[in-house]
């Protein structure tokens, strides 16, 4: 038996497929002071019986990054190890069987063009050429990804593991590790090493790393060190066949309208099932001893998928069942798995959640995890599994259970754009929730907090009807945004993030940490960004002076934990305070050419540009309550921002829609805050700005103070400055005014797809779809990019488009500051 160490340099808990990745890509970078510990067997949670599909198409660059890195490293694993890993690059097949689906296959197969994976669209016909024993009649089309592929999961693990040890990782099986130590430091809490049980020994290995890679054990385990890792298991069901002669190898087959998949292997085949309601397990715990445990049959649940499957590959009516097999796999409230560092304590990392493409994913995520660890910053833009976008309350075991017999499921449901998750609904809500609900509110949720995404109409249906075309809502956007452009709108914005920065230090702690000025009179608010070191985006910000010595950041609130966790991780020796200040204050937005004529009816303040001019905030009167006025905008209209007590807001709110009839006052959603926002070029972050965009690429370089010494990112941005920008952000519009744009769809220069769109939406002032993304530019004038021929390609079809590196609507900004 390998001798168990006192002390490692990292201890990464859990021996599945994720913990072996990490531990063999630490390894790799040159930690060879690795210990990997294991409760049974490696692979005996969920490893040993994942269905091991290899897709490399993921919704965006940087996971069908990762997802193809897991691809090409699995097939040289054998070669490098000695272990065969089972990979065959079969390809694979998606067919639909519903003009939406085709519609989303479409969108997908761009998207695979966008990232440079293999793709094809096939007709039908096609389709049963390659897959003989599939029913095809009622196939309306498909795509093909022949690089695509399938593998033993346990061996692959198991390959992981032997290649660790290669380089010196040790790992060890059949010790419980039984919980984490910390110790406080000057900038909290900060992780010490492990204890651990083996039978009747017990010990402590002092790391300086620990790694939580403990699947659907991850959740307690996280839970013990005060670290939130949101994921519940599942029962995943999957059936395999007798041999059946002369099967051959398959493609891999995705039936996503039928909720299945199917793979041959050794002669036999499988269907196994993404159901729309999943059944959560282990609400009680997990059994001490389980280990490759299998869960009771249900035949009752899976006989719908079962039934489809004999319709649709009628081999399945007369072959005998070799297996039917269910077995538990974690799952997260958004269908995302967890990367990163918890934000609650330090050197705590987590590389778990995988929702059932854990295979697929482990070998990236494992090669990203072990660079951020080794690097102090990750390879690229990875907000989609950052583990920072956990809210603290999704650790809550009842919320996670009904959502996740949601989350299952839409794997293989349609991807619908503006798609809202119907279980787990109104944990947080504004004190205007009920309000806004009286009027017709259609909400959306967002880190938890329910938003008015849509006001329907009298007699019109409070639901979307999903659809890749125009939604139901489209016409109620449009009037929503009109308002906003010609009168006045009405947005309860309660759910921003609401940071207060305070004490002596906090102005020079902030000037550290923002690249624009901090240094301001008190009521000045700057519009700034935190970067990092390479020049990319870790924030993107609103920063108010409330005194000389209390700032009020106000930051997306879906990024509220991450911005959190880069200040305090920042903090160092400064004398400041940082406190979550959100559930104080609500935020109503009055928007558009006539907020000014609202507000004077409620308030005696004088709202002239010369008392309030834009970026500055002071306290109001309002109806019989006090606000305070932030005058800022994120739809490019005269605004303001008004900050009220929470046990004030209904009033306030109250108090403006009682006089403002007559200017025809509009409550807007967020749809229409969107599609103001995007006509107007504003960036939103996790889409057009990450923490891999430079800011002056993303044509942020106005909120940048140069003159200003010693900010972080500093010296990154004089580097870029000197070396020339290799692309720029810019703003297009669709000539046609019938296609939408959502996200993802290709940016075609001169004939070349040369990027995604970041993000995109519809410019109803404009007259067509308006969509920001990144164009090359190493070498070129701005006349030159601009005088390129552009084409945005939307499911296969290319459109013509208008390019611009200013705002299409207002590009001075008057109307801002009316």
């Amino acid at each position: 038996m390998t001798p168990i160490p006192q002390t490692a340099r990292a201890v990464i808990i859990g021996g599945g497929i994720s913990g072996c990745s990490v531990a063999y890509h630490l390894a790799k970078a040159g930690w060879t002071d690795i210990v990997l510990l294991e409760r049974m067997s490696l692979t005996s949670g969920t490893t040993w019986h994942a269905a091991g599909l290899i897709g490399q198409l993921r919704g965006s660059a940087n996971m069908t990054r990762l997802a193809k890195y897991s691809a090409d490293l699995y097939v040289k694993l054998s070669a490098e190890t000695g272990v065969e890993t089972g990979m065959r690059q079969v390809g694979s097949i998606s067919v639909a069987l519903t003009q939406e689906r085709h519609e989303e296959l479409l969108r997908q197969a761009t998207v695979a063009r966008i990232f440079n994976v293999d793709v094809n669209e096939i007709s039908p016909a096609e389709v049963k050429a390659m897959y003989p024993h599939l029913e095809v009649g009622d196939v309306v089309g498909a795509v093909h990804l022949p690089l695509d592929g399938q593998c033993d999961p346990a061996n692959i693990a198991m390959a992981l593991a032997k290649g660790a040890r290669m380089r010196g990782a040790k790992i060890i099986e059949r010790v419980k590790v039984t919980g984490v130590t910390e110790a406080a430091t000057a900038t909290g809490r900060r992780v010490t090493g492990v204890n651990w049980q083996m039978g009747e020994a017990q010990g402590h290995i002092a790391a300086d790393v620990v790694i939580n890679c403990g699947g659907m054990w991850g959740r307690d385990l996280a839970a013990g060190s005060g670290v939130t890792v949101p994921l519940h298991a599942c029962e995943h069901f999957y059936l395999i066949t007798e041999p059946i002669a002369g099967l051959g190898h398959l493609p891999v087959l995705r039936v996503p309208d039928e909720c299945a998949y199917y793979k041959s292997d050794a002669g036999k085949m499988m269907i196994g099932a993404f159901e729309p309601k999943a059944k959560p397990w282990g609400m009680a715990g997990i059994r001490e001893d389980f280990e490759f445990d299998t869960l009771p049959e249900d035949w009752d649940h899976f006989q719908p998928i079962l039934e489809d499957a004999m319709h649709r590959m009628p081999l399945f009516q007369t072959a005998g069942i070799h297996t039917f097999f269910n077995g538990p796999e974690s799952f997260t409230p958004d269908d995302r798995y967890y990367l990163g560092e918890a934000p609650e304590l330090g050197g705590y990392w987590v590389a778990a959640g995988y929702n059932s493409i854990g295979i697929a994913s482990s070998g990236g995520a494992g090669m990203a995890l072990a660079h951020w660890i080794t690097e102090g910053e990750a390879p690229f833009d990875l907000w989609e599994v950052d583990i920072r976008r956990a809210q603290p309350f999704q650790k809550n075991r009842r919320y996670l259970k009904e959502r996740v017999s949601e989350t299952l499921g839409l794997l293989y449901a349609d991807h619908f754009p503006y798609r809202q998750m119907a279980t787990a609904r109104g944990v947080r809500r504004t004190p205007l929730h009920e309000h806004l609900k009286a009027r017709g509110a259609v909400f959306g949720e967002v880190a938890g907090w329910e938003r008015a995404n849509w006001f329907a109409e009298p007699g019109q249906a409070r639901e979307y009807q999903y659809s890749w075309q125009r939604q139901n809502w489209f016409d109620n956007q449009r009037v929503e945004h009109m308002a906003v452009r010609t009168g006045v709108g009405l947005f309860d914005m309660t759910s921003f993030g609401k940071i207060r920065v305070e004490g002596r230090d906090a102005c020079r702690f902030l000037n550290h940490l923002c690249a624009n000025e901090m240094d301001v009179a008190v009521g000045r608010i700057v519009y700034t960004q935190m970067l990092n070191a390479r020049g990319g985006i870790e924030s993107d910000l609103t920063v108010t002076r409330l005194s000389e010595t209390a700032y009020l950041l106000v930051v997306p609130g879906a990024t509220l934990q991450r911005d959190l966790a880069w200040l305090r991780r920042h903090l160092g020796e400064a004398f400041a305070v940082i406190t979550d200040v959100t559930a104080a204050e609500s935020v109503l937005c009055v928007m558009g050419p006539k907020a000014r004529d609202l507000l004077m009816r409620v308030s005696p303040n004088d709202f002239s540009n010369a008392t309030h001019p834009f970026g500055t905030a002071r306290e109001i009167e309002i109806g019989m309550g006090l606000a305070r006025a932030h005058r800022v905008t994120y739809v490019g209209e005269l605004g303001w921002e008004l900050y009220v007590s929470s046990d004030q807001t209904a009033h306030v709110f109250e108090a403006l829609e009682a006089v403002g009839a007559d200017l025809g006052l509009k409550l807007c959603g967020l749809h229409a805050l969107d599609s103001c926002r995007i006509e107007k070029a504003y960036r939103h972050f996790g889409h057009d700005i990450t923490d891999e965009d430079h800011v002056l690429e993303a044509g942020l370089g106005f909120a940048v103070r140069l003159k200003k010494p010693g900010f972080l990112g500093r010296e990154a941005v004089l580097r870029k400055q000197e070396a020339g920008l290799d692309r720029r952000m810019v703003q297009f519009r669709l000539t046609d005014p019938a296609p939408l744009l959502f996200h993802n769809e290709a940016i075609v220069r001169d004939g070349r797809i040369v990027g995604p769109v970041t993000s995109g939406n519809y410019g109803h002032f404009l007259g067509g779809a308006i969509g920001l993304g990144y164009v090359p530019c190493r070498g070129e004038t701005v006349q030159e990019v601009l005088d390129a021929r552009y084409e945005i390609e939307v499911a296969g079809v290319r459109h013509a488009a208008i390019a611009s590196l200013v705002p299409m609507y207002d590009p001075t900004s008057e109307r801002v500051r009316l």
